[in-house]
Formats: structure tokens, C-alpha cells, sequence
């Protein structure tokens, strides 16, 4: 059972316990709006939808009520946060795990308290070993190879995990859930974290980083880590090591990574986030220039991954996700805020 289930049972027991309370609910996708509308009403809330970003232009949509609901993909101005304010907006309940899309501190100052949704980290642990898995086993320059029906072998044979060092940088619920993988593979696992909580076997970053065959990201991206990964750490890394991102994209000096990667030092990477990645991900950018320079060099590497932040992109996270953004804003409604 995940840490995210009691939230179900919170939600489907309190509908004749609180009274109807509304939630605007922002960006939110087709299958976003189907659980929104099955589930908002047997907890007593009533959701005014709608699939547009949260803006200045459309704020008044959540005039009446004091919660709000936005997704992650699309960052949320002050301007914005103001033009809710003055909505009467006293709670905004983002559907993600980071907040980095938000001014928290300036949302505070116009009467808003911002918390972010709690779901399942299965998700994003399945994809991060999925990614090892790949990268390790050259899997992309392979399946380039298959696509035009050359099915030779590669030169360079793939490694194995257990043969292998992994250091995880974070270990909150999805660097855990990601040592827990680890383990069925029999590699050595390292740790990292400012605060450790549990009984990993930790070391300090840099020797993390000296250490590791497979360096991966799970902390929150904050002033104090942004670029953890800068051009200093990375040339720490062993020759030939893999670097894999799920966390946040400026976690990583990506221009740094870049040119270690072209001069061939390090063994690839797998980037479910990126810098820059605001306006390019999620969108269909067939014929149209980019807007960024390094991630065409970095889908030029045959040892490169690239998706678009989608390792959360599972019907389990989704239907946490909506659950929990109902629980946080019945919590706030009653009074119970979390500290």
C-alpha cells in the first residue's frame, strides 16, 4: 500500500461530514476532469473546470471560491497570484510534487497559502530504473538501428546493475522507492541526502560522485540545488558514468553535461527533465525551432535519453493526484491546514 492511499479513504468517507465547498480547478486534462467530477461530489465539492492555465485574464473563474487547483506545466506569475488574490482565492493546491512554478514567498504576502499533492512515487521510481536500464544497455542507438532494419550488433556490449555502482542524490519517498528497486538488482547502492532519514548507506556527495557508475536525481529544486550538478561535480563523475535526471531539470548544469558528454568522458544520459524545457514540453514542436541549443545536441548523442517529463505520467499518480488535491483543499476549508 502506498503513503498516498489513505488519502482515498479520506476522500469517499467525507461527503455527508463537510459541507459543499467549491475548488476551481485549472489546466486540467480530460482525464484530470473525469475523476475530478466522479469524485468532487461524494466529498461535498463542488469543481468549476476548465482545460486553460491559470492566468490574470481568467482568475475571476475562481471568484467565489477560496481554492484553487493548477497543474505544473505552466509557470504561474504574480500578476496572476494577485489577480487571484483579489478573486478571494485564500489556497492554491498545485497537482504536483515541486512548487518551483509558484513565487510560494509572494503568494504568502497576497494571502495565499500554496501546498503541493503527495501521490504515488512508484511512478517516477519505475521510470528512473527503466532509464538506467536503457542507457546502460545503449538502447536507444540500438532501436535507431532497428528502425532502418540494420540489426547488427553494437560494438560496445552493455553493462549489467548488478556489476554496477548507483549513487542516489535525494532520498525522499522517490529516491527510496528507487533504492527499493535496486536492491531486486544486487548493485551497490550509495546515498546522498542534506537530511538522511533511513538506514542507506550514506556518503557525502562528492564522494557519491567519484563512487558511482549511475548518479541519480531525486531532490527538490531549490536555491540551494540548483546546478547541485554544476561543472565542478560533474568532472568528479568516473570516466564512463551515466547520469540520470527525473528530479528537475536545473538540478544539472546542462551545458556542463553537455560538453562532457561530447568529449566523450562520460558513458551517456537520461533526461526526463531539462532546462528550458517550459514551452518545448508538452507541445508538438514538429517544424518549429526549438528554443533551446542544447537539447538538439543533446538528441543528436546516440547515448542521450530525452523524454518529456513524463515519468509521473501514470492512471495511478493521476488518480492520487486528484484525490489529494480534493483532500488538501477540504483540510483547508476545515480549518486544518498543514503545518
Amino acid at each position: 500500500m502506498t503513503d498516498s492511499e489513505p488519502a482515498r479513504t479520506a476522500v469517499r468517507g467525507t461527503a455527508s461530514a463537510v459541507p459543499a465547498v467549491g475548488i476551481t480547478i485549472y489546466g486540467c486534462e480530460p482525464d484530470e476532469a473525469v475523476l475530478f467530477r466522479e469524485l468532487a461530489p461524494r466529498c461535498g465539492v463542488t469543481p468549476t473546470i476548465t482545460e486553460a492555465a491559470v492566468t490574470e485574464a481568467n482568475a475571476g473563474l475562481a471568484a467565489g471560491n477560496r481554492c484553487i487547483s493548477v497543474g505544473h506545466k505552466s509557470r504561474i506569475t504574480n500578476a496572476t497570484l494577485l489577480a487571484l488574490s483579489r478573486a478571494g482565492v485564500a489556497y492554491l493546491s498545485t497537482r504536483s510534487v515541486g512548487c518551483n512554478h509558484i513565487d510560494v514567498g509572494y503568494a504568502a504576502s497576497v494571502g495565499i497559502a500554496v501546498e503541493n499533492v503527495a501521490y504515488s512515487p512508484d511512478s517516477v521510481a519505475d521510470y528512473t530504473v527503466m532509464l538506467m536500464l536503457m542507457v546502460v544497455r545503449d538502447v536507444k542507438a540500438m532501436l535507431r538501428r532497428a528502425d532502418v532494419h540494420d540489426y547488427r550488433l553494437s560494438d560496445v556490449r552493455g553493462k549489467e546493475l548488478r556489476d554496477l555502482t548507483v549513487g542516489v542524490v535525494g532520498t525522499g519517498r522517490i529516491g527510496v522507492a528507487v533504492m527499493d528497486r535496486l536492491r531486486g538488482f544486487g548493485c551497490r547502492v550509495l546515498a546522498y541526502d542534506s537530511r538522511p532519514q533511513n538506514s542507506a548507506d550514506y556518503v557525502p556527495l562528492d564522494e557519491l560522485l567519484q563512487l558511482s557508475d549511475i548518479v541519480t536525481l531525486h531532490v527538490p529544486l531549490t536555491a540551494d540545488t540548483h546546478h547541485l550538478l554544476d561543472r565542478r561535480r560533474i568532472a568528479q563523475l568516473k570516466a564512463g558514468a551515466f547520469v540520470v535526471n527525473t528530479g528537475r531539470g536545473s538540478l544539472l548544469d546542462t551545458e556542463s553535461l553537455v560538453l562532457a558528454l561530447e568529449a566523450g568522458r562520460l558513458g551517456g544520459a537520461a533526461l526526463d527533465v531539462l532546462e528550458g524545457e517550459e514551452g518545448i514540453f508538452y507541445a508538438d514542436c514538429r517544424g518549429k525551432p526549438l528554443g533551446s541549443a542544447l537539447l538538439p545536441r543533446l538528441q543528436a548523442m546516440p547515448n542521450v535519453l530525452i523524454s518529456p517529463h513524463t515519468a509521473y505520467y501514470t492512471d495511478h499518480a493521476l488518480s492520487d493526484t486528484v484525490e489529494n488535491s480534493l483532500v488538501n483543499c477540504l483540510t483547508f476549508e476545515s480549518g486544518k491546514q498543514h503545518g
